[in-house]
């Protein structure tokens, strides 16, 4: 009973996210009608309500939540881009700094490798800011249509194995300390590992942050597999790193939204307060919900999104 209610509360929030995407571009933001039709108090309920929908799926596909928050928010409610994009890095931020300090108690982090690449997607990220900040509308709608479609096909393509694969360190790793043995909590299994191609992943996690600084998104869709596929560390690991880094990368994009002025608190509060409560039900949804369901659950969700922007770029 309790996994046949899970599944239903899922389909039904993909059936409301599938359902408002698939509405013309201008039906919510473009329609004076609708938009004068409703107090200025119902569109934070109505992101509320949206945000808790997008904190049980981000939390039940392991992903963070500004990758599904600003293509779908962007193309459904009359909030400027700028603002958007602001509350999609606060609400990756938020999450990533509650979890770091457990992360590293835990030893599910390792901050020997979170420094050189956080130094670089930082740089980066703010450099994406500014660069965003300074684009058209329309043309953010578009390459933000574009990313997200990316990011759907990478999902899809991608597969992060438990181990990864035994290629010898380079020069970089060794000074740098990067290596060690991980025991993972859940088996209590020891896994000796060693970092390699660290100059590849520092140019990975400066895109990463560029893009993410950019478009205000999560990079917990791309940070994963470089850690793991690229960098060679296991995948539990390449989890909390992941974590840990966002909250160093967003920090610095975040600052430019806020010396911008682009950070709306009447709409990063109850976006914020929706996508922690969402994450509590997601963490349930969890024990029942298989990987693979949530994970095409997430690629279905960001394709309609993406294409919706995509669209809403084209059209404007």
């Amino acid at each position: 009973m309790t996994r046949r209610c899970a599944g239903l509360a899922t389909l039904a929030g993909a059936a409301v996210f599938g359902a408002c995407a698939l509405l013309p571009p201008g039906a919510w933001a473009a329609a004076p009608a609708a938009t004068a039709g409703l107090p200025w108090w119902a569109w934070p309920l109505l992101l509320f309500g949206v945000s808790f929908l997008i904190g049980i799926i981000a939390v039940a596909a392991g992903i963070g939540g500004g990758v599904l928050f600003v293509p779908i928010v962007g193309s459904l409610f009359p909030f400027h881009l700028d603002f958007i994009r602001g509350a999609g890095l606060m609400l990756a931020l938020c999450g990533a700094l509650s979890a770091g300090p457990r992360l590293l108690r835990q030893g599910l982090a390792e901050l020997r490798v979170v420094i050189p690449l956080s130094l670089a997607g930082s740089a980066a990220s703010m450099a994406g800011a500014h660069m965003g900040l300074l684009l058209p509308t329309h043309m953010l709608h578009a390459s933000l249509g574009i990313i997200v479609l990316v990011i759907a096909i990478v999902m899809w393509a991608s597969r992060e194995g438990d181990t990864a694969p035994r290629d010898p360190p380079d020069a970089l790793a060794v000074a740098f300390g990067m290596g060690g043995l991980y025991r993972d909590p859940a088996s209590g299994s020891e896994v000796p590992w060693q970092a390699r191609h660290v100059a590849a992943g520092v140019a990975t996690f400066a895109v990463i942050g560029f893009v993410g600084g950019m478009f205000g998104l999560g990079a917990g869709w791309a940070n994963v597999p470089a850690l793991n596929l690229l960098m060679g560390l296991p995948l539990k690991l390449a989890l909390g790193t992941s974590t840990l880094s966002i909250s160093a990368i967003n920090t610095s994009a975040a600052w430019v939204y806020l010396n911008q002025g682009a950070l709306l608190p009447i709409m990063h509060v109850p976006a914020i307060l929706g996508v922690i409560a969402g994450a509590r039900v997601g963490v349930r949804l969890l024990k029942v919900l298989s990987a693979e369901s949530a994970r095409w659950l997430v690629i279905g969700v960001l394709f309609i999104a993406g294409a919706r922007a995509l669209l809403q770029g084209l059209t404007s």
